[in-house]
């Protein structure tokens, strides 16, 4: 019985295992086909946001549609990587800066295993605590930008944004309340973010609230919180 019951166990663990790298590739692929419509809407004179930059990979393609790109990366070692790529473009401006409510300085924590391979692990680094797997005794002080100045300054010199992209690991939430409770999602044709709740289990129950609201008061082809 023993042995049927272990046999049974891992049966379902692989299952299971499966399911999610199925669910991963189902959301890798929806993201690539809404990368592409919202790459196709975008034209020059168009103005777009991408907050948690990292290396370029959806700021060079944005810029490709000649569009002037914002992008906000607040981790060094990404911000060089960035540069690299994309900083010659003249439709491109970077700001070696996290995003925020407020302007000010705040901690930015790197995952555990950043040393060992910082290019992966630069995608986790983050300025909310109480994440998994991140070193939480070693952080650097970066500046932030608060966000709701940016929106509204570029939006009334542009007339609107076109395009917000935030992938900021965790920090998303005080953000996008604050933009669901000051009105500012109605100055941005499309804004995308990818929560992570999944990373943060203290914050659930906000994100979920969150969810609620957002579905209740826009189209999911105006706010979309599933962008990967």
């Amino acid at each position: 019985m023993d042995d049927l019951a272990a046999a049974h166990a891992a049966l379902k663990a692989e299952h299971d295992k499966l399911k999610r790298r199925q669910a991963r590739n189902e959301r890798a692929q929806f993201a690539r086909g809404l990368m592409q419509g919202i790459l196709s809407m975008l034209k020059p004179g168009d103005v777009v946001i991408d907050c948690g930059a990292n290396l370029g990979d959806v700021t060079a393609p944005l810029a490709a549609t000649g569009a002037t790109v914002h992008a906000y990366e607040p981790d060094p070692y990404a911000f060089s990587r960035l540069s690299e790529r994309v900083g010659a473009l003249p439709n491109v401006v970077l700001h070696n800066a996290a995003v925020g409510v407020t302007d000010g300085t705040v901690r930015l924590m790197r995952a555990a295993n950043f040393d060992d391979n910082p290019k992966a692990g630069s995608v986790k680094s983050t300025v909310i605590a109480g994440g998994r797997n991140i070193d939480e005794g070693e952080a650097i002080d970066v500046a932030m930008v608060a966000l709701p100045g940016v929106i509204r300054s570029l939006a009334a010199e542009a007339g609107e944004i076109a395009f917000l992209k935030m992938d900021i690991e965790g920090a998303e939430l005080d953000l996008l309340e604050h933009m669901q409770a000051e009105g500012l999602f109605d100055l941005v044709r499309l804004t995308v973010a990818e929560t992570h709740e999944k990373k943060f289990a203290d914050l659930r129950p906000r994100f979920a609230a969150l969810r609620e609201a957002v579905a209740a008061a826009h189209p999911v082809t105006r706010v979309n919180l599933d962008w990967i």
